[in-house]
């Protein structure tokens, strides 16, 4: 069988954020015509870090794409603790910006868990706050983290059965590993999570119905590690010589899999489409 044959089971990430995209355009526009509020999504980045600034860049554009106001606070990478935590109290008290997305990694003399602990809940626009994600574990599912939560928006688009399926996550960040799993149990999957620890990956990633892989480990999953008719979703990314890749052996699992993402295109457009649609919703919710 041709390569170009298996394209249908390509999952098209870019093409899911643009329908959850004009949704939220929508959102925003209604959100300013009945109550004249525009949503604003505040993002702090310390230091010069390359890919982090790409990563803020990319998130800035779906803003000015979808109506909602953004604003940089782009920090040396001097600034203290303090300073830190002085522009994240400000823009906690500020009526006019309804999410805040402090971007990681920090520099090393900065304490990340602090930060993160001093925003607002209900300005947790990456859902990482412990409030947001203790209701996740409830099943109450409000401001949860991006890339899991557009897991989950893309095997609904999908009509991917969950209940009852085996879901194998192949690690366990706090990230992505611990919510996904929290998600796929809340709506009643069999969950399995692997980690560098785990003793014999492949018997466990040769009995998922649903794959989630996010190690950044290049090409950890072979064909031989699936099994036919798998759903599999590759959150990692490696660079490698200018090249970008995947967890996931792409060109040969797709053989086997009946639905797979590919890297990049797959989650990334997914995530940064969830978080604006989280920073509507807090904007509703102000």
């Amino acid at each position: 069988m041709a390569q170009e044959n298996y394209d249908s089971r390509r999952i098209d990430g870019k093409s899911l954020a643009g329908k959850v995209e004009a949704q939220v355009r929508q959102g925003v526009g209604q959100l300013k015509k009945e109550k004249n509020v525009t949503p604003g999504l505040a993002t702090i980045l310390v230091g010069e870090d390359p890919a982090s600034k790409m990563y803020v860049r990319l998130k800035h554009k779906a803003c000015e794409r979808i109506g909602i106001h953004a604003e940089d606070h782009n920090l040396p990478e001097s600034t203290s603790q303090e300073e830190l935590m002085g522009v994240i109290r400000e823009l906690n008290s500020r009526k006019d910006i309804h999410g805040i997305l402090l971007q990681l990694p920090l520099p090393g003399h900065l304490d990340a868990k602090a930060a993160m602990l001093a925003i607002d809940p209900a300005k947790d626009s990456d859902g990482f706050h412990p409030c947001n994600m203790g209701k996740l574990l409830i099943g109450e599912e409000g401001l949860v983290p991006c890339t899991p939560k557009g897991v989950i928006r893309a095997l609904e688009e999908y009509n991917v059965r969950i209940q009852g399926k085996h879901a194998v996550i192949v690690g366990h960040s706090n990230v992505v590993g611990k919510p996904m799993a929290a998600m796929l149990i809340n709506r009643n999957a069999t969950v399995s999570v692997c980690h560098v620890f785990t003793d014999n990956l492949k018997k466990y990633t040769l009995d998922a119905d649903i794959l989630v892989v996010g190690t950044g480990v290049k090409h950890l999953i072979k064909e031989d590690m699936i099994k036919e008719g798998a759903v599999i979703f590759d959150v990692g990314i490696t660079e490698e010589n200018g090249k970008v890749y995947g967890d996931v052996d792409f060109d040969n699992v797709i053989r086997k899999a009946s639905l797979i993402t590919p890297v990049p295109g797959g989650v990334g457009p997914m995530t940064i489409a969830i978080l604006m649609e989280h920073v509507l919703r807090a904007a509703m919710n102000a």
